[in-house]
């Protein structure tokens, strides 16, 4: 028989559609014998040793994240292309059944993460040489994703910080072709985010890549932003191979661009 008083506290605890760890179960009051028995009864059911729901095993890939995000004792987001696509901001639509989610933090994600369900692919982007610190908490670049009522939101950057993070995988994650067609759909970027994020960023190939584009694509908020207060380096940088020297940025691009 499990106990009353904990079936309850874990009801509490583990919503339907979130996954948990058993140090974390633990963390909130949980008996490790209470856990034990509570598999064996099924009230809670193994996704991967270690890692389990309540009552139900269907959980998606948001609910994934947002078990993370909660429980997870440094700050992760769902970034770059995967934070674009939830805004419709993508351009591609992928055909694959596969789900491709793109994780940014600081530190190296848990193993368990790609051991839950084979159609579902988390990528680490580390943020060390992207962002500081401080940044990553930043709520006036993350938005919520509501994605179930009484469950709570999913954080991913903003479209701003999206693109940056995103650009840092041209040419290797990312072709030139793709990013130019990000960059064509973003037509409304706060500005004052932008300069912010400029400021804040330490990878200057984004910074460079993330500037040259903009100015390709001319849009109304471009004006506002202040290069010349950027740290942007010294030296060019070979992003294109083969490509030519854009003297403006001090970056190869395809030789077939403007």
């Amino acid at each position: 028989m499990l106990n009353a008083e904990s079936r309850q506290r874990l009801k509490q605890i583990l919503p339907a559609g979130l996954l948990a760890t058993k140090p974390w179960l633990v963390t909130q009051g949980l008996n490790p014998h209470f856990i034990d028995n509570a598999v064996k009864s099924q009230t809670l059911l193994t996704l991967t040793p270690g890692v389990y729901v309540r009552e139900t095993s269907q959980v998606n890939w948001k609910g994934v994240v947002t078990s993370l995000q909660r429980m997870s004792l440094f700050p992760v987001h769902v970034g770059g292309l995967s934070a674009l696509d939830l805004e419709g901001l993508a351009h591609y639509q992928s055909r694959s059944k596969h789900i491709h989610i793109e994780l940014y933090a600081e530190t190296a994600l848990p193993a368990w993460l790609n051991k839950i369900d084979s159609n579902i692919h988390f990528a680490w982007h580390s943020t060390r040489r992207l962002w500081p610190a401080s940044l990553m908490q930043e709520i006036r670049y993350l938005r919520e994703d509501h994605w179930r009522e009484s469950l709570p939101p999913l954080l991913h950057s903003t479209p701003e910080k999206a693109i940056l993070e995103a650009l840092a995988g041209v040419p290797t994650a990312m072709s030139f072709e793709h990013a130019d067609q990000l960059m064509q759909s973003l037509p409304t970027l706060s500005p004052k985010k932008v300069d912010a994020l400029l400021r804040a960023s330490s990878s200057i190939k984004s910074k460079r890549l993330f500037l040259w584009l903009s100015q390709q694509h001319n849009h109304a908020w471009f004006k506002y932003l202040k290069p010349e207060e950027y740290d942007l380096g010294v030296g060019k940088r070979e992003i294109a191979r083969g490509g030519r020297l854009d003297k403006t940025w001090n970056i190869t691009v395809p030789r077939e661009s403007n």
